[in-house]
């Protein structure tokens, strides 16, 4: 255990010390500022404050939708659960979160994760691979660590970087939310709708939530990438094919679920948990456990093939 934490904090360094790593971190947390001014100066106006009078005139517009013979099922559903999330806020006081708020910042400010999936796709792509094209992976193999130990203390150190990203994203954007739109509001509670039943959620655990859902697929990503690294030795095709995967798998997947049962099984079909909370899932009939199930089985056989791989691969001196 002690000569692999060494190996970790070996490649810790290696990261910590790359200009390319320094780099990441330095763009996430300009793009993060960056689109919090464009929150605060660009956009609609700040919201009026009779919220009760908005919330009964949409009201009115869903019973109008839900009277329409032609809505979808699905869409009549969602439907009836926005119809019964705002009769709960008028009947308890409970006034919406606003985009224009530290805490509807911080939210918002979770779509820019997909940028560190990139940055992931990079350090996955090529933690390992790096070292074949540069040779320094006989400086590694010489070593008297074994072979299995090297490979989880370069996946460990990727995949621990990546969490870091994730927690500088969620400090520097409640910072930016917090000092553009003030720290107010922050005890307004999230209302969750599941079957019908509405529960209040404290807002701050309902976005480590958010967040912590985004983190499936950011492991997913890593994995992926780092074994494309792995088997392939080539830092650039892992990270050219997992970011073409990132960018367009998700919407051929969401076409696929739409036309044949058997995309459920597809990974890009499972690793947005958060449609079993504000959505439908893409295939009828599939559910989080299943979801999980099929992630566990991508994991375990991607993480697999990197290790079976690495372990019998010939090093030409």
């Amino acid at each position: 255990m002690h000569n692999i934490i060494n190996l970790i904090r070996n490649e810790n360094m290696k990261l910590s010390h790359s200009i390319s790593t320094r780099i990441m971190i330095g763009i996430l947390v300009i793009s993060t500022v960056a689109f919090g001014f464009l929150f605060r100066f660009v956009g609609n106006e700040a919201p009026k404050s009779d919220w009760k009078a908005d919330i009964t005139i949409q009201n009115q517009t869903i019973k109008k939708d839900l009277a329409n013979p032609k809505a979808s099922k699905e869409g009549k559903d969602k439907l009836e659960k926005d119809l019964q999330t705002n009769e709960y806020r008028l009947k308890h006081d409970i006034q919406p979160i606003q985009d224009k708020s530290v805490l509807g910042f911080v939210e918002g400010a979770s779509g820019l994760i997909f940028l560190i999936s990139l940055f992931a796709i990079v350090m996955g792509g090529g933690i390992v691979a790096n070292e074949f094209s540069g040779g320094t992976i006989k400086l590694l193999l010489i070593r008297p660590s074994k072979r299995w130990k090297i490979l989880i203390s370069k996946y460990i150190s990727v995949l621990g970087y990546t969490l870091f990203m994730l927690l500088i994203l969620l400090v520097v954007s409640f910072l930016v939310g917090g000092t553009l739109f003030s720290f107010k509001g922050a005890d307004s509670p999230f209302l969750a709708n599941v079957s019908g039943k509405i529960t209040e959620v404290n807002m701050i655990a309902h976005i480590l939530v958010v967040y912590g859902l985004k983190c499936i697929s950011l492991v997913m990503m890593v994995t992926l990438a780092f074994m494309i690294s792995t088997v392939f030795s080539n830092s650039s095709m892992a990270i050219g094919i997992g970011v073409f995967l990132l960018t367009t798998a998700p919407l051929v997947t969401q076409q696929l679920c739409g036309k044949f049962n058997w995309a459920k099984y597809i990974l890009f079909a499972n690793t947005n948990l958060d449609q079993y909370i504000t959505k439908q899932p893409l295939v009828e009939g599939m559910t989080m456990n299943f979801s999980i199930t099929v992630l566990i089985a991508y994991f375990i056989i991607f993480n697999v093939i990197a290790y079976a791989v690495f372990i019998k691969r010939d090093i030409v001196a």
